[in-house]
């Protein structure tokens, strides 16, 4: 048991026995004993705000609830328990206690971060699923950056996750894809053609179509338009996929499932739409199948087969989430982009008309990213002149800034990228000088190696009681609490700022604290908390899919 969960146990008690001799009266449930590492030390090692919390239980005061359990509390775990506010409970605990929890960290090495599995129940990240039509933008970056890292870090957590990206591979974006390949095939073998008016503009079907020809030659030339049109899409198709998938690769990002579209139609779509259907949930107007959702909420029904007997999106999107469903996971979550919100309603809406519980089914919004260079916004590519690429923002950036750069905000605020900071080595970068903190850190075992100092299996670390020292070590044991929130509000941005803020606490320490020059003892304690640094940061860094290196 860790000294957290030691110290919530402790305070339960101390509750229990409050109201078994009366002090404190209330019979049903309570809430869990909710801990905090508080934002200065001074306000003690830990904290809760429980007497807050159960106040209108108890209809007692805060305070006086604070002073109840205070005064129950015998464990030998504190130095001293101090009372603040209208009732935070603020914990001091003996120094023995705070070395034998680093110790314990130290005995546990790289896997410090890694937390107790919570279950056998798997939770499904769904993000990116952009159409397999063209490249892939710095909107869906944004995405992959932070759906990757919330899968590293609600696995870090203990959560049974797998990750899944939905091919939308069916439909007509697939068909402007064939018409557009078809036409640049024509065009670059010398054919005098008409670029189809809402066809696919971009350089990169140019590239595709040309690499086309590289394999094939002109052999499609003789084929009827139809039997060129289909091969063509299938070609395209596939050249595409493993464009986007080279580019994922390359930004850090792997999928445990690729789910392609086109296994729905039309059988699971048409079986969904039958249950709906029987369920008086869908009706018939205009020749077209509607779905009532305003009976769940939505602003207005919608069609799911069109009049033409064509399925619409939400048709496919109601049998994929089905499926999802009938996988048997526990929890669902999506990464849409923000003009999807109103998208919600429908779905959810005919998730509760098939049987299922909704509120499973979770939504991360993106919001929108705007890149900066020189102060101006820059919208479109130099070359494709479209959206940028993401691979065009990986080569000037780099895959480490991109994905540190995009995971520093929230989801659903706006996030105003700096190219040039992202690209400068200097302070200024977070990433850079997250990277450089690490760097440092090896920089200091190599020296230390070379005068013949090496870690110690069993540290003093109750020699290190300084300010720098006691700062580093308390800001080592805010991490499990950060990913715990993380995963829980589904949130990486709380990694990257922690792992910026351990950063900068190092440094404190290594401008305070030296290695070399000072008692043998003293030395390798402080090697030893710089050897649990080291992993914390990699640790951190890991979950943001951004690397830790050893030079820089």
């Amino acid at each position: 048991m860790q000294t957290k969960e030691k110290i919530a146990a402790v305070v339960r008690e101390a509750v229990t026995a409050a109201m078994n001799d009366g002090a404190l009266k209330f019979s049903d449930a309570l809430p869990e004993v909710a801990l905090e590492v508080p934002p200065k030390k001074e306000f003690g090692a830990f904290a809760t705000n429980f007497a807050m919390q159960t106040a209108k239980i108890f209809r007692t005061s805060p305070r006086k609830i604070a002073e109840e359990i205070k005064s129950r509390i015998t464990s030998d775990l504190f130095d001293r328990i101090e009372i603040a506010g209208a009732g935070f409970m603020n914990f001091y605990l003996k120094s023995d206690v705070l070395y034998r929890e680093l110790k314990k960290i130290y005995d546990v090495g790289e896997n410090f971060g890694h937390l107790p599995n919570k279950g056998n129940v798997t939770i499904q990240v769904e993000y990116v699923s952009a159409n397999p039509t063209g490249l892939l933008h710095v909107g869906h970056g944004r995405g992959a950056a932070a759906g990757s890292a919330i899968v590293n870090i609600m696995r870090a957590a203990g959560y049974n996750v797998e990750s899944e990206y939905y091919i939308n591979d069916a439909g007509n974006q697939m068909d402007k894809l064939a018409v557009s390949v078809n036409a640049r095939y024509l065009e670059l073998l010398g054919q005098t053609v008409e670029f189809p008016e809402d066809g696919y503009l971009g350089a990169d079907i140019i590239d595709t179509t040309k690499r086309i020809i590289a394999r094939h030659g002109d052999k499609f030339l003789s084929l009827s338009n139809d039997e060129r049109l289909k091969i063509l899409g299938d070609l395209a198709y596939a050249d595409k996929m493993l464009e986007l998938k080279d580019d994922l690769e390359k930004f850090g990002v792997n999928f445990d499932v690729w789910f392609s579209e086109r296994t729905l139609h039309p059988d699971k779509i048409n079986a969904a739409i039958e249950i709906l259907k029987s369920n008086g949930d869908i009706y018939e107007k205009d020749g077209a199948l509607w779905l009532a959702s305003t009976k769940y909420g939505d602003d207005k029904d919608r069609v799911v087969v069109r009049e033409n007997g064509e399925p619409t999106y939400l048709a496919a999107d109601i049998a994929y989430h089905k499926n999802k469903f009938d996988r048997g996971f526990g929890e669902l979550i999506n990464l849409w982009g923000a003009d999807h919100h109103g998208y919600v309603a429908r779905v959810k809406a005919a998730m509760k008309m098939l049987g299922y519980d909704s509120d499973k089914l979770k939504i991360i919004f993106l919001q929108m990213v705007s890149l900066f260079r020189s102060g101006e916004a820059v919208k479109m590519s130099k070359r494709a002149g479209t959206a940028i690429p993401l691979r065009e923002l990986m080569e000037e950036v780099g895959t480490d800034a991109a994905r540190y750069f995009f995971l520093m905000r929230s989801t659903d605020s706006q996030l105003d990228f700096d190219l040039d900071l992202a690209k400068s080595q200097s302070a200024d970068n977070p990433i850079y000088y997250v990277q450089y903190a690490h760097a440092r850190i090896c920089s200091i075992f190599r020296q230390t190696q070379e005068a013949g100092l090496t870690l110690d299996d069993e540290p003093n670390f109750a020699l290190m009681n300084s300010t720098a020292e006691l700062d580093l070590i308390n800001k080592i044991f805010e991490y499990p609490d950060e990913i715990e929130k993380s995963a829980a509000e589904y949130a990486p941005q709380r990694i990257a700022r922690y792992v910026y803020d351990l950063a900068s606490t190092f440094s404190a320490f290594y401008r305070d604290c030296r290695i070399l020059g000072v008692e043998t003892d003293l030395a390798t304690a402080r090697l030893a908390l710089l050897k649990i640094t080291q992993h914390t940061i990699q640790h951190a860094l890991s979950l943001l899919g951004v690397s830790a290196p050893e030079r820089m």
